[in-house]
């Protein structure tokens, strides 16, 4: 039964990655995963390993759990279950749904893209146009890293056709106003297609309430497997002519699915639901607070400078020292942080960090008061 109150101790001793002595504040470029997720993985490969469709005990077990992989799905994106589907990871659903979605489009067309986003939402978009003579237009941020809707709004016309949003920064931590940014693009008659991947490990998404048409995350990023998740509309999944093998169970999915990598999605979703996520945000909140209020002079922050607006993702700088050089020194006493531009072109550009870009730490539920302490007595010290 989920709780509004946090019990750290009993989180942790669910993970048999978080007893060691690494503080993993590397959570945004993928979580660690409770047991129960490794043991649904390994459960499968033992007791029901086979491929759909067979009349047989494991082929009918493999059946249903892709339809209870679907039903997870639905429940974690509210969303109908035929509306969801699977694939290897976000970057490689998106380039598979953009050229779907391009069958559709004509010289001329235009995309929206914003600086905000990984390039898992920009590059497919601009090779789309290559290949289409299609114009994909950027919307700026401000420079605390916020979203810059007026300039959305100029850069909507009669020829808009997708405007491709993040929910989060992953880079940077900026949540945006997505219901907004929804209602901007079908003004537009254009489709709202969002990026969820950042923001799925920190609060719930509603993509019926959004109105979103199409969005894509990973839940690996949310204490699962290595897997890709997305939700399409349903009466515009009809409308499409995808690229698929004919007997295929799933209009979007091209071949046999990773089963064992479903049954842990299902744990990690059934682990989510077990928390609830009023805890989860008082938790984050309370850990980016701390962070924010101790951080050190020679660090410089760049994004937004409280937690409003914002999940508990941080990009900073040093003085006199690269991020490379940082999150070394950090990972000589076992603290887990990413350096470079973690895949957000756009916005390291925008902020002059592009060469050698920012360090980046991220908390996640699993995270306690006394690592974000680590982080920041070692960043005083160097």
């Amino acid at each position: 039964m989920a709780t509004t109150e946090l019990d750290i101790d009993a989180i942790r001793a669910r993970f048999t990655a978080l007893q060691g002595n690494t503080a993993f504040l590397d959570g945004p470029g993928g979580t660690q995963c409770p047991d129960s997720v490794i043991d649904a993985i390994a459960g499968y490969l033992r007791d029901s390993n086979a491929n759909l469709g067979g009349h047989f005990g494991t082929s009918r077990r493999s059946d249903a759990l892709v339809a209870q992989a679907r039903l997870a799905a639905s429940s974690f994106l509210w969303c109908e279950p035929d509306e969801t589907f699977f694939g290897a990871n976000m970057t490689t659903l998106n380039f598979a749904l953009s050229r779907t979605v391009g069958r559709t489009l004509r010289a001329g067309d235009e995309i929206v893209v914003t600086r905000l986003d990984h390039d898992g939402n920009v590059s497919p978009w601009l090779e789309l146009a290559h290949d289409l003579d299609l114009t994909v237009r950027f919307v700026d941020i401000h420079d605390d890293t916020s979203l810059d809707l007026a300039d959305l709004e100029q850069h909507l016309n009669e020829r808009t056709r997708v405007v491709a949003f993040p929910l989060a920064s992953n880079a940077v931590g900026t949540v945006v106003d997505a219901r907004r940014i929804v209602d901007l693009a079908h003004a537009a008659g254009a489709l709202a297609w969002a990026d969820g991947v950042h923001y799925a490990p920190h609060g719930p998404i509603d993509v019926t309430a959004l109105g979103v048409d199409v969005l894509l995350c990973s839940p690996y990023k949310f204490f699962g497997p290595h897997l890709g998740l997305a939700y399409v509309r349903g009466d515009l999944a009809e409308s499409w002519r995808t690229y698929k093998v004919r007997p295929a169970h799933h209009r979007f999915e091209t071949g046999t699915l990773a089963h064992e990598l479903l049954a842990g999605f299902v744990a990690a979703v059934d682990y989510m639901d077990s928390i609830g996520w009023d805890a989860i945000r008082a938790h984050e909140r309370a850990l980016g607070e701390r962070f924010l209020g101790s951080l050190p002079e020679r660090c410089t922050l760049h994004g937004l400078p409280s937690m409003d607006g914002r999940v508990p993702t941080f990009a900073f700088t040093v003085d006199g020292v690269e991020p490379g050089v940082v999150a070394e020194r950090l990972g000589e006493h076992d603290i887990a942080v990413w350096d470079g531009n973690y895949y957000a072109v756009e916005v390291m550009d925008r902020l002059g960090l592009g060469e050698h870009g920012a360090v980046r730490a991220g908390f996640v539920h699993y995270n306690t008061i006394a690592e974000v302490d680590r982080l920041v007595s070692v960043l005083e010290q160097m």
